[in-house]
């Protein structure tokens, strides 16, 4: 398929280049890319990559100074440079750090570097063939892009991002790994306040976005729902004229959205008014099968992951198939080869019997209540334990919102709760109140919830454990996992 977008590949046309390797960057690139200032002379040196991090740096690679929230790069400027680094992109302000003009390193100074790394970011997509597929959302982003590639790839030769670099900082080194083959990237637009989406949208130009759903996450920097919304619909703004908005119909706030875009919209889910909809939702031993309704036919979709809402993440990836020309027999395809991210949804059968939810990447109330919803469907009348750690970034609403997901907990039918965190008393109010025996109820550390939980499992149980990223939650996973592994008689 033709890319959506022209990339004005005549500002490759001087630069050798391998199709499976970045295309080098010439300091007149640089200064292009950044509108910096050269400090010295341009040595005709060609970098093959742009690195932000020291410690796998080359001698030939550009090395910008960005300032992070740990550490500041100017600060290792001179460790590059011993390295035999020989090109350096920093602050202005900064300049007095350098006591002298490195022989032969070319010196870019820019006003920000963060900037200036997002700058380059754009100037390498536009100058490559790929077009670009952008998805935001309160919840299923991650696993939303990682379907997405899957499909996509079933056609074309697609870039995802790395991990989840869905930041200012993340996404520019997601598009830097672009190379002339690829022909699609499917990128992740984070946020945590207003104008990062249209940021992120300005650094990677997207053809296709993609909006999952509207939730209560990130209020401590958007202030309320409406201010989510406001957003997350940024992306809207930054979407190619003749590209797509791929929005969620079952949301009522992301179907507001709609009306908002000028580039065509294509609505998926399982309500009527979706273009590409679920219909005839079936569970299996494996996850969960629907019949898959597209305006070029239709076809019985297998998802080998747990979770419901996984089919909303599923419409959403076969929406972009479709838009760009797939069959259905190629989305399904990449549909069913899909398996989760780590922390994300994943099933682990111990070998002492009992089972674990692995849902513990991040977390906010929408998450929250999907996740018990799928430990209720797969725990089948076992014993079922929940383990919940904080959510961030929730602001004025966090006791609330807390306690609120103590309620829905506890009205799960669930065999226990154990919470911790600052917010742990408000998650275990919530629970006592929706009629959870308070004898059920452990506020703790992780390693007393650990200690808990062992004594009392039994095969056949079923164990959610979740919370935001901050609250490394996988480490009771882990140690679930370590102690079943032992034999019986060293437990």
């Amino acid at each position: 398929m033709r890319p959506i977008r022209e990339t004005g590949n005549a500002m490759v046309g001087n630069h050798r280049h391998s199709p499976d390797k970045p295309i080098s960057w010439t300091v007149p690139d640089c200064l292009a890319a950044t509108s910096g200032e050269l400090i010295g002379e341009d040595t005709g040196i060609r970098f093959s990559r742009v690195v932000i991090d020291s410690r796998t740096i080359t001698a030939d690679d550009l090395f910008v100074a960005v300032i992070g929230d740990a550490h500041d790069g100017h600060s290792f400027v001179h460790k590059v440079v011993g390295a035999g680094v020989r090109g350096i992109v920093l602050q202005k302000q900064r300049l007095q750090d350098l006591s002298r003009q490195p022989s032969g390193v070319v010196c870019i100074a820019v006003e920000d570097t963060t900037q200036a790394l997002g700058a380059l970011g754009r100037y390498h997509r536009r100058r490559n063939h790929a077009s670009v597929v952008a998805i935001t959302g309160s919840n299923g982003k991650t696993t939303t892009r990682q379907m997405t590639a899957a499909v996509v790839s079933q056609g074309h030769i697609t870039l995802s991002s790395r991990k989840n670099y869905n930041n200012h900082i993340g996404l520019p080194l997601t598009l830097f790994d672009i190379c002339p083959r690829h022909r699609w990237a499917v990128v992740e637009l984070g946020m945590n306040a207003p104008g990062e989406i249209a940021a992120l949208a300005g650094i990677c130009l997207p053809d296709i976005g993609v909006i999952t759903n509207i939730g209560p996450a990130h209020l401590e920097g958007v202030g309320s729902m409406d201010g989510v919304m406001q957003a997350k619909g940024e992306l809207l703004g930054g979407i190619h004229p003749e590209g797509t908005a791929v929005l969620n119909a079952d949301d009522d706030r992301v179907l507001q959205l709609a009306a908002r875009t000028r580039c065509r919209v294509v609505l998926y889910g399982v309500s009527e008014k979706a273009t590409i909809r679920a219909v005839d939702v079936r569970s299996t031993d494996q996850g969960h099968s629907f019949r898959l309704i597209l305006p070029s036919g239709e076809i019985r979709v297998g998802l080998k992951v747990p979770g419901l809402f996984m089919i909303s993440n599923a419409l959403a990836a076969a929406s972009v198939g479709e838009i760009i020309g797939l069959s259905a027999d190629q989305i399904k395809t990449g549909l069913e080869n899909f398996s989760p991210a780590s922390g994300r949804m994943n099933v682990l059968h111990t070998r002492a019997g009992f089972h674990i939810i692995d849902d513990t990447y991040n977390a906010n109330p929408g998450s929250m209540a999907a996740a018990l919803d799928t430990l209720v469907a797969l725990s089948k009348g076992h014993r079922s334990f929940v383990v919940i750690g904080d959510m961030k970034e929730l602001g004025p609403r966090a006791a609330e919102l807390h306690r609120h997901v103590g309620n829905l907990a506890a009205r799960s039918e669930i065999s226990g709760l154990f919470t911790t965190g600052e917010f742990a008393g408000k998650t275990a109010a919530g629970a006592a109140e929706a009629g959870l025996d308070r004898n059920k109820i452990l506020i703790g550390s992780k390693e007393q919830i650990v200690q808990s939980l062992t004594q009392c499992l039994q095969p056949q149980d079923w164990i959610l454990v979740k919370g935001s990223r901050a609250m490394a939650m996988e480490e009771i996973v882990r140690e679930l996992s370590a102690w079943a592994d032992t034999k019986p008689e060293e437990r």
